[in-house]
C-alpha cells in the first residue's frame, strides 16, 4: 500500500511539473502543443452586370490577385453565372439611360448581394427614385459608401516612386472642360479669372480635345491647373485633381467640396482652394505672387518628399475592393431610399 501510494504521489508530482514547463521544454519532451488551425478564406465571385460606359476589359485569369494582390476574389461579366455569384454590381449610368436593366424577372438567391455603383455626383445620377428597396450596398467616391472607391488617395513616399516635373513652363494656367454650363459656379469663376490671368482652355467645350497621350504633357507646361469640379458635392474630388493636376506636376486650384474635405485626402500644402479668397481678383493676385516667388512656388511641391499619390482608373481594380470590404459589410442591409442617400 505504501509503495502504491508513493507511486501515485510521484505521478501527480510529474503532472504538476509538466504543467509548469515552458514551451521549449514541451518540445524537448516530445509533447506537441496544439493550436487552432485558421479556416481558409473562401472564394468570392463578383458579377459585373454591364460595363460602365460600354467599355469592357479582359477578366481572364485572376485579375484581383494580378492587379491588387487580393486573393480569393474573382470577377466575371458572364451573366450566366448569375445564380451562383456572391455579388452583382450595377453601374447607374446604364440603368438610368435604359442601356441596361435590372434582372428583376430572375430569382434572386437569398445570400446574393446587389451593389449600386456610381462615381458621379448627385446631379448626374438621374432616374434613381425607382431603385429604392433593391440594393444592399453602395459603391461610390463618397467616404460613407459601403465600398468607398475614391479617384485617388495619398500614400507615404516609399522612395521608389520618384517624381520629376518639367521646368519648361510656357503656360500660366490651363483648364480641360467638356460639360460646361454657364450656371455652374466653376463657369462664373473661370469667366472672372480669365480677366486677370491667361488661361489655356482645352476639351469638348471649345472643341480642342486632348488625346490621352497629350493630356498630361500639355498640362505639365503650366504652373497652375484649374481643378474645377462640375458639382460642389460631398466628397466629390475627381481625376481633375488626382490625374490632371498632381500627375502633370501643376499646382491645382481647386473648386469643389470644402477645404477640410481636400485636406483630409490630399497631400499637405498641395493645392490652392478658391474658397480661401474673398474675390476672384484676390485669387488671381495670389496666383501671380506664387508664380513670381520661387520659394512660394516650390513650397507646393515639398509634399513629394514625404508622400505620393495613387490614382484609380481601372474598373477591375475598383471592383476588387469589394472583396476587401466584404467580411465587414452588413449582410441584411437594404437601401429603401437610395435617392435619399445619394442626395444627402
Amino acid at each position: 500500500m505504501i509503495a502504491h501510494g508513493s507511486r501515485l504521489l510521484c505521478f501527480f508530482l510529474v503532472l504538476i511539473l509538466l504543467c509548469c514547463l515552458s514551451l521549449p521544454v514541451y518540445h524537448l519532451l516530445g509533447i506537441q502543443k496544439q493550436y487552432p488551425t485558421p479556416s481558409p478564406q473562401r472564394n468570392l465571385s463578383i458579377l459585373l452586370w454591364h460595363w460602365p460606359f460600354g467599355r469592357s476589359y479582359s477578366l481572364t485569369g485572376d485579375k484581383c490577385l494580378e492587379m491588387s494582390g487580393i486573393g480569393h476574389c474573382f470577377l466575371t461579366d458572364d451573366r450566366s453565372a448569375y445564380p451562383t455569384v456572391d455579388v452583382v454590381v450595377f453601374h447607374h449610368k446604364e440603368l438610368s439611360n435604359g442601356a441596361s436593366a435590372l434582372p428583376l424577372d430572375l430569382r434572386r438567391p437569398a445570400a446574393q448581394h446587389w451593389v449600386w455603383l456610381s462615381l458621379e455626383p448627385p446631379v448626374n445620377n438621374a432616374n434613381i427614385k425607382q431603385l429604392g428597396g433593391v440594393f444592399n450596398w453602395t459603391m461610390s467616391y463618397r467616404s460613407d459608401a459601403d465600398i468607398p472607391i475614391p479617384y485617388g488617395k495619398t500614400l507615404p513616399e516609399d522612395g521608389i516612386h520618384g517624381f520629376q516635373r518639367t521646368s519648361n513652363h510656357s503656360c500660366f494656367a490651363s483648364w480641360v472642360v467638356s460639360r460646361y454650363k454657364p450656371n455652374q459656379t466653376r463657369a462664373y469663376v473661370y469667366q472672372s479669372l480669365k480677366k486677370y490671368i491667361p488661361i489655356e482652355l482645352y476639351g469638348g467645350w471649345n472643341k480642342k480635345r486632348l488625346p490621352d497621350d497629350r493630356l498630361l504633357p500639355t498640362i505639365s507646361k503650366c504652373l497652375f491647373y484649374l481643378s474645377f469640379e462640375n458639382s460642389e458635392s460631398k466628397d466629390y474630388i475627381s481625376e481633375k485633381l488626382w490625374r490632371n493636376a498632381f500627375q502633370a506636376g501643376a499646382i491645382p486650384v481647386v473648386l469643389g467640396p470644402s477645404r477640410a474635405t481636400y485636406e483630409a485626402v490630399a497631400p499637405p500644402h498641395s493645392f490652392i482652394h478658391v474658397a480661401d479668397f474673398t474675390s476672384v481678383a484676390e485669387l488671381a493676385a495670389y496666383l501671380k505672387y506664387v508664380a513670381a516667388d520661387k520659394q512660394a512656388y516650390e513650397g507646393y511641391f515639398k509634399w513629394h518628399q514625404t508622400h505620393r499619390i495613387k490614382t484609380y482608373t481601372d474598373w477591375r481594380e475598383r471592383l476588387c475592393q469589394i472583396c476587401l470590404k466584404y467580411p465587414r459589410l452588413p449582410s441584411l442591409k437594404v437601401y429603401q431610399d437610395l435617392e435619399g442617400w445619394v442626395n444627402s
